[in-house]
């Protein structure tokens, strides 16, 4: 398998799902702002639409998206429990906190990222994604993950994306929950390890 990334993006979410996997996979930086990746190779050949994660499969089959993938390798390792089973409420319930993630934080925080963006307008939507966090702070509540007592492919996802407050002014340290919760993932050795393979971590 071959995980298409960029350093500290939302790619970085399957990467830490691909180190707890244990599944051999290789890891290639495909950066978002030049799509160039190290070899020269213009990244558009390889991914239309640009962007990351992209998983390669060996046979040539492809996936984008965080919870497609992440599912994915989650499910190769059924043993890791890195998400419950297909069919199991707790699937749906997984999906849906995959859902949550994907459209009402990462997409929340897309106008924070984005250059010209008016300033009234990154207000609105820091507004909007301190109360959806909130909300995720409260739901976590008597929980060490949002599953529950397992570490699961949504929780990798909320890692990367609560981690991004701090570079666009969003400050999650008052929400106690999602803070030991991200704490609690950050000091997983497989975490570690991707993010020292994306040079986030010395």
């Amino acid at each position: 398998m071959k995980l298409y990334y960029s350093h500290g993006a939302c790619s970085l979410a399957p990467h830490i799902v691909l180190k707890e996997s244990g599944l051999p996979f290789e890891a290639i930086a495909a950066p978002t702002k030049t799509h160039k990746l190290a070899d020269g190779t213009d990244y558009y050949s390889i991914n239309p639409l640009g962007y990351v994660p992209f998983l390669v499969l060996d046979d040539g089959r492809t996936l984008h998206e965080v919870p497609a993938i992440s599912q994915y390798i989650a499910d190769q390792v059924p043993t890791k429990q890195l998400a419950p089973a297909n069919g199991t409420w707790e699937r749906y319930k997984l999906q849906e906190w995959l859902n949550t993630i994907g459209t009402e934080l990462h997409k929340g925080f897309s106008p924070l990222f984005t250059p010209g963006m008016p300033a009234e307008a990154k207000e609105i939507a820091k507004t909007r994604l301190i109360s959806r966090l909130n909300w995720v702070d409260g739901e976590l509540a008597g929980k060490d993950y949002l599953m529950g007592d397992t570490f699961t492919v949504a929780d990798a996802y909320l890692f990367v994306v609560a981690g991004w407050g701090k570079f666009v002014g969003v400050d999650v340290s008052g929400l106690d929950n999602l803070s030991a919760l991200v704490a609690r993932v950050a000091a997983r050795p497989a975490v570690q390890d991707a993010l020292r393979a994306e040079g986030l971590l010395k």
